[in-house]
């Protein structure tokens, strides 16, 4: 791949790029093939400040650190330090602070014709954006130099007619890219912008919020940014209370609630003295029921999470203050608003360069990375009311992963060091043997009746450090063995052959077809699955269980199934298709290759 094709996010003009070479062209170059832009794809750049490479997407307009998985990267970072040659050749010139690339041609301007040259006027005249006036002087971007860094410069009235036409007025930077045309600038860059518009309640910027819209610690008016209080002081960890919530409530209640989580903050990162018998899991749970029962206050709550853990001189309350963070994210995400710029700044933590013989920043910022991936908007993990067992387990994951609630893959990397020659998950085969060691066989509505969920929840604690407690009832493994499967991040039937279990559920040969279209590890563990519950569905052991196919089908089905409209209808038909696509399976699915295998 020597020639891409770059659209421009905000014109949308089609520009042509040589990753070799570093030419940029208007016209597509003939006679070679060229790589056509997707919303998939992402630009590779490199930031010179702080030498690391950063990702941009065009079609988003999408910002971070760490390189996208499952994309397209287009690596123009390369022709960020192409120089322009002598005889006047091709040049990148730069883009825009809003979105605009221009590039210079690659012949002199004397051999275009005059149409071109026209054209290219044209294309010149409308790629100053908001970062460049008409007489191509840089503004400032107004962006803090500490690690929460936020694009909140004010809009100048002295801009050209042509300036002040990004999206928010010229003010944030929506574009990797800067420069001027017909400045002759080789391209310069900044890191990912981070836009700051929060929440329902604070849908205006920062640094637009007039007096008494909010404030922090000191007295007298003038807002949450006065001018004296910089934004970099007020993204800055702090040893005082706060007086005001960071973020604009309308609530009076939830204002004062606010500074009380951020003393409650300041209590779990051992910046404040704790009341008698405090620990950490009861401040955390304190701090996660208030969120999780006042969503307005979530926001606020990551707001103060960031802020105490830069430029923070304590290292044991730095790592307090990020393993708050993964917890939090463990339990509730951000609101769609601040997801994004809490993306942002967990991202630009992964970088080991951040590291403190004292605190893995790294490790913590890619958990909770990983977490708000998970739980964030285009995540498939729900929300969980926090328990004091889980705040635990919570904190505990940071370092031991759990075996609930990821992916078959990551499962089977967390079991590889002990059980290197395992081609199934443990804890799959550990239950499954404890169910029939326990007589489930012989026990009525194995799978159907529910265990006692202390019993169950002590199980998945041990069994989570690779112990099996001991236990009278199979109802305790039969649960948590269902609740493993439930919990898979991907659900063992991967949602693209969704549509066609339901289509062919009562169709045995299609059916057994769809299974050996599994990915390899979900064959696996689903087959096995299948054959655990056919010798359940014996007509000698379901006289007994009261559980034949169709009932085995019924508990299961959901476990292995999931159905993602929102139209209950659709909801409740499917339900009844999943049912019969297991039952068929359990009925006809030959699983003998799967004697022996563990």
């Amino acid at each position: 791949m020597e020639w891409v094709e770059i659209i421009e996010p905000r014109t949308k003009e089609h520009m042509y790029a040589n990753l070799t070479t570093g030419e940029c062209v208007w016209d597509p170059p003939p006679g070679v093939s060229v790589k056509r832009t997707t919303d998939n794809q992402w630009w590779e750049l490199f930031d010179h400040k702080t030498s690391r490479f950063y990702y941009y997407n065009a079609a988003t307009q999408r910002t971070v650190w760490h390189r996208p998985p499952n994309c397209d990267i287009i690596p123009l970072a390369k022709l960020q330090s192409s120089r322009p040659s002598s005889g006047g050749g091709g040049s990148v010139s730069a883009m825009t602070g809003t979105g605009t690339q221009t590039c210079s041609t690659s012949p002199p301007l004397a051999q275009l014709s005059a149409q071109q040259q026209q054209q290219r006027k044209v294309r010149r005249g409308t790629s100053h954006g908001g970062w460049y006036n008409r007489h191509g002087k840089s503004q400032d971007s107004g962006r803090s130099s500490d690690s929460s860094t936020l694009s909140l410069s004010k809009r100048s009235d002295k801009l050209g007619s042509s300036a002040g036409s990004g999206p928010l007025g010229g003010s944030s930077l929506t574009s990797p890219l800067r420069g001027t045309p017909s400045s002759g600038r080789r391209p310069t860059l900044d890191p990912p912008p981070l836009e700051f518009g929060i929440g329902s309640t604070a849908s205006t910027p920062l640094s637009s919020r007039k007096k008494g819209s909010g404030g922090s610690s000191g007295g007298g008016g003038g807002g949450l940014f006065r001018k004296n209080l910089s934004i970099r002081d007020m993204l800055s960890w702090s040893k005082d209370p706060i007086r005001k919530p960071m973020l604009p409530l309308e609530d009076k209640t939830l204002k004062k609630e606010a500074c009380d989580l951020f003393k409650l903050v300041q209590i779990y990162m051992g910046d404040r003295k704790c009341k008698p018998g405090m620990t950490c899991n009861s401040v955390a749970l304190e701090l996660c029921n208030h969120a999780w029962n006042k969503p307005a206050l979530r926001d606020e709550l990551y707001l103060h999470v960031c802020r105490q853990t830069t430029e923070n001189p304590r290292k044991e309350s730095l790592r307090r203050g990020w393993e708050l963070m993964a917890v939090c994210l463990y339990f509730f995400p951000p609101s769609p608003k601040l997801e994004p710029y809490l993306d942002g700044y967990i991202n630009r933590h992964r970088d080991p360069g951040l590291n403190f013989t004292e605190v893995q920043v790294s490790h913590y910022a890619t958990i909770s990375c990983r977490r708000l991936m998970r739980i964030g908007a285009a995540g498939r993990r729900h929300e969980r009311k926090p328990t004091l067992e889980e705040i635990e387990q919570a904190r505990l994951q940071i370092f031991r992963p759990s075996m609930f609630g990821n992916t078959l893959e990551e499962i089977m990397m967390v079991q590889r060091d002990r059980f290197p020659h395992r081609k199934l998950p443990w804890i799959q085969t550990t239950l499954s043997e404890e169910i029939l060691r326990l007589q489930g066989a012989q026990t009525e509505g194995i799978f159907r009746v529910p265990a006692d969920v202390d019993e169950v929840n002590s199980l998945k604690n041990r069994m989570d450090q690779w112990e099996l407690c001991p236990v009278s009832d199979a109802h305790v493994p039969a649960s948590l063995l269902k609740l493993w499967y439930r919990e898979l991040y991907e659900s063992l039937i991967p949602d693209e052959l969704y549509q066609d279990c339901v289509q062919y559920c009562a169709d045995p040969e299609r059916a057994v077809a769809i299974v050996h279209r599994l990915p390899e590890f979900h064959r696996l563990v689903l087959s096995y699955l299948i054959r655990f519950l056919q010798i359940f569905s014996q007509t000698e052991v379901s006289s007994v269980t009261k559980m034949d196919a169709s009932n085995l089908a019924m508990v299961m089905a959901p476990n292995c199934l999931r159905c993602n409209a929102s139209d209950p209808k659709v909801i409740f038909d499917n339900a009844r298709k999943e049912m019969a696509f297991i039952r068929t399976l359990i009925q006809h699915l030959d699983t003998s290759f799967m004697e022996g295998v563990v």
